[in-house]
């Protein structure tokens, strides 16, 4: 039994592995087919009557550690300059102007049919208003470098607005002044954590001699995530800011009190911690989206009570993405297609109490709107050329604010 899942664990990965590299060529992107491949297994399971424990608990666990190292690896990516400004800007508008509005829009159709408050609707909907960047940035790897760099700052935005929003709404009664208050004394809070956490853990990582020193790094990282969690502070805001001063080094090198980290010391081992994050986010990320895949009910897939609403859902999606697109002054071609929904959504939509559950918000909605727009995204990556070799700076770039 032991030899057999290692078998089928490494012939797992391997299969991953594969997707990824196809994907380039095929622009179907992984993720699809990791959730097709935990489809089959379970059909398998079926067909031969193989036992299988309840997994349905290792969702969560490695929806949020995947989350992490997903945000961190697209964060060690970013280049932080000024002539990144006004991406970044554009980039925090397409974020978070469309979670608001897709969630306000369908919170008050949700509470319109079906009598629910309009807070307990805009809970049951803000998961659905978030980018998966779990998603979105492997799959934008194939763009041009400027889309590329767009998509990753804009779905780890979403990712961090979309938690921030959520436990705003969920976790207050009473939206008033307090709510307001409480809310930015938890981001002033986050900020000092994240200050301390990054120049203690950046320390750490430049002096420690022993041959194993970056996987301490990590769980302390998911330590401080998870701690920060607990006491509702927007912890994916210092997974993002440590993520981002580790991978711009060599221009915080004229600061003198950066000169106390060793810079160059350090960013030898930022480049080795680089790779190991991104390796470890592949590894999570496959078991999660075939977990989630294997864990998918053929029923829900195809509820026809609830097609309806997963096509509204995704229609004000699009719609609202191409205005706010528009509006920022950016091609619509990609970047219309990349919104999918996947791990934040999943583990937002599990975070949500019992007695706020909304019943017309159930798994059959949640996987058909999942699965809808990552078949939108997939048609739309079949239009794309693959990047040339030099990649010029687009003319819409600064030709908006």
């Amino acid at each position: 039994m032991t030899t057999s899942i290692i078998i089928t664990l490494c012939i797992l990965i391997l299969l991953a592995y594969l997707f990824d590299l196809s994907s380039a060529k095929t622009r179907i992107p992984s993720v699809i087919l990791l959730l097709l491949l935990g489809w089959v297994i379970k059909q398998l399971t079926v067909f031969f009557n193989v036992v299988v424990p309840d997994l349905s608990s290792l969702l969560p666990i490695l929806g949020t550690i995947g989350l992490i190292l997903i945000v961190l690896e697209g964060s060690l990516e970013l280049e932080l300059d000024k002539s990144k400004l006004p991406m970044v800007k554009k980039a925090f508008f397409v974020s978070f102007f469309p979670i608001l509005a897709v969630g306000l829009i369908l919170a008050g159709l949700l509470s319109y049919y079906s009598g629910y408050s309009f807070k307990q609707s805009l809970v049951n909907v803000i998961p659905l208003a978030v980018i998966s960047s779990a998603i979105a940035i492997p799959t934008a790897k194939n763009l041009k470098t400027y889309d590329r760099e767009f998509v990753t700052y804009e779905s780890s935005l979403s990712d961090i607005v979309g938690v921030i929003f959520f436990n705003f709404v969920a976790l207050n009664a009473v939206i008033n002044g307090h709510a307001f208050f409480e809310f930015g004394w938890q981001l002033i809070l986050i900020l000092i954590v994240s200050f301390f956490a990054t120049v203690g853990l950046s320390y750490l990582l430049g002096r420690i001699n022993h041959h194993i020193k970056f996987i301490p790094i990590m769980v302390m990282l998911i330590l401080i995530y998870t701690i920060s969690k607990i006491y509702h502070l927007p912890s994916l805001l210092f997974i993002l800011l440590f993520g981002i001063f580790l991978g711009n080094l060599d221009a915080l090198k004229k600061y003198k009190y950066i000169a106390l980290l060793k810079p160059d010391n350090l960013d030898k081992e930022v480049h080795k911690f680089r790779e190991i994050a991104t390796e470890a986010a592949f590894v999570i990320r496959t078991f999660f989206f075939i977990l989630f895949g294997y864990l998918l009910e053929t029923a829900d897939l195809i509820n026809l009570q609830t097609l309806l609403w997963a096509g509204i859902v995704v229609a004000a999606i699009f719609l609202i993405r191409a205005i706010q697109l528009k509006i920022s002054g950016l091609p619509l071609f990609p970047l219309l297609f990349i919104a999918p929904r996947g791990l934040i959504t999943i583990l937002l939509f599990l975070s949500i109490l019992p007695e706020d559950r909304i019943p017309m918000v159930d798994n059959s909605l949640i996987i058909q709107v999942i699965v809808l727009t990552a078949l939108i995204m997939m048609g739309g990556m079949m239009g794309v050329k693959k990047e040339k070799p030099v990649d010029h700076k687009p003319a819409h770039e600064d030709s908006h604010t």
